[in-house]
């Protein structure tokens, strides 16, 4: 096969899969999670459901869900960019979607690799 051939090809299939992009955040555990929260200048940002925030959530976090067609309005009024932000979700999955958004928009940005279920799990302080 020729050279013009496969890279035709693999630019196909990684429009139509994705491919893994640079991450301009950095996914952190519970324990590196919690140090960089200690921070009081860091921004904690829950980007859950309002139902989920309501069943507990990391002391001293704001809620912005990133399901809502509103978030990166939300996010620019609300968040000063000279901030750091650290952000989590349930589970890890949608704050990395939100941390790819932040970080479009020239914010720093730290997630909670395995979300609220980890910090939960680790007994690490909650408000309900």
């Amino acid at each position: 096969m020729n050279k013009i051939y496969i890279m035709g090809l693999m630019t196909f299939l990684c429009s139509l899969f994705g491919c893994a992009q640079e991450q301009n955040y950095k996914s952190l555990s519970v324990d590196e999670f919690e140090k960089a929260i200690s921070d009081t200048t860091v921004v904690r940002l829950d980007v859950r459901t309002a139902v989920e925030y309501a069943e507990g959530c990391i002391p001293g976090s704001i809620l912005i869900d990133v399901l809502k067609d509103d978030f990166r309005e939300k996010v620019l009024a609300q968040i000063p960019k000279d901030k750091t932000v650290a952000l989590y979700c349930r589970t890890g999955r949608r704050s990395k979607t939100a941390a790819n958004i932040m970080t479009k928009e020239g914010y720093k940005v730290v997630e909670l690799n395995k979300g609220y279920a980890a910090w939960a799990a680790a007994s690490k302080p909650i408000d309900k």
